[in-house]
């Protein structure tokens, strides 16, 4: 299979390295000293579960040299996927499959927008990793994992071929029969602990060891489990309950990326994490108090950087 691994970061990094490892023919599109150390050293992830090192088949900074690949694993910012996928349509063949694994619940219904044929999958992952210098990934929590399936939750040749390349990269992964929970699952755990780090700049630990903090927190989750059954999704109290008690039962769980970025002064996820459920809430006439207020006090840092880099 040729595979490409668009976007070296933390998620990209971690299971595009997984990938490396393999007999598949796997490019690497990395951008500035990143893609220079990749290209001189090779990719080192340091992770708790062991270090390793991989030298992709190619790794480059110019997408006009990526050829036609089979499989776009699409590990890109959630707001960069517009431009990701201007850039990939020119290679993209009818069987081409794109999996994206960003943060949100939306992407994959955007890049369908942005195409006219089915390419897209749908999936998410679940780990903490993260660029910590130019050419080394960082993998620092959680087992890794890739949760993914068809948009409508059938059950394709395509899902299964890549579960078998998945099973032999040693990446753990599990189809989804209602894909559409489970990223919403994701985003009940990474959306309120994101959007209260982003604010008060706290580890996640901390954060949860911290009463007030910590109802700030269960109170942005339950925002969002009532937007999700607004939405036809079937989320419970219980996924609600379960995610609160994962948070609090972790160790040294550090921040998260939209909490990083935000942190360092970068763009971040911030529309489409606490910014969509803000947007979608309002649409639909939830009250959704807290994770307004999460939105509206990091919304002016988040323009004011975004005005900067343009």
């Amino acid at each position: 299979m040729n595979i490409l691994v668009y976007g070296v970061g933390g998620i990209g990094g971690f299971f595009g390295g997984k990938l490396a490892l393999t007999d598949h023919h796997v490019t690497f599109l990395a951008r500035g000293k990143h893609f220079e150390a990749i290209h001189e050293n090779g990719l080192l992830v340091k992770s708790w579960q062991g270090d390793f090192t991989v030298r992709p088949n190619m790794i480059t900074d110019d997408v006009a040299s990526i050829g036609v690949p089979d499989l776009v694993l699409l590990g890109v910012k959630s707001w960069q996927i517009p431009e990701a996928i201007g850039h990939l349509r020119p290679h993209l063949l009818p069987h081409t499959v794109i999996l994206p694994l960003q943060n949100g619940v939306d992407n994959t219904q955007r890049i369908t927008k942005l195409l006219t044929s089915g390419h897209v999958l749908a999936g998410c992952c679940n780990l903490i990793s993260y660029i910590e210098a130019p050419g080394i990934i960082r993998h620092a929590h959680f087992i890794p994992s890739i949760t993914f399936g068809e948009i409508d939750d059938t059950l394709t040749q395509r899902v299964l071929d890549i579960k078998e390349l998945f099973e032999e990269a040693g990446i753990a992964n599990n189809i989804a029969f209602d894909i559409e929970k489970e990223l919403w699952k994701k985003f009940l755990f990474i959306c309120p602990i994101s959007g209260v780090g982003a604010l008060t700049r706290l580890e996640i630990n901390t954060i949860c060891a911290a009463p007030y903090l910590f109802k700030m927190v269960r109170d942005a989750a339950y925002e969002i489990l009532e937007l999700a059954r607004t939405m036809g999704i079937a989320l419970s109290q219980r996924d609600v309950e379960r995610t609160l008690e994962t948070l609090k039962s972790q160790e040294h769980m550090g921040t998260t990326s939209m909490q990083r970025d935000i942190i360092h002064g970068r763009p971040s996820e911030l529309e489409h994490l606490t910014g969509y459920v803000v947007h979608q809430a309002k649409k639909r006439g939830i009250f959704a108090p807290t994770n307004e207020l999460i939105y509206e006090c990091l919304l002016p840092s988040e323009l004011e950087v975004r005005r900067s880099s343009d």
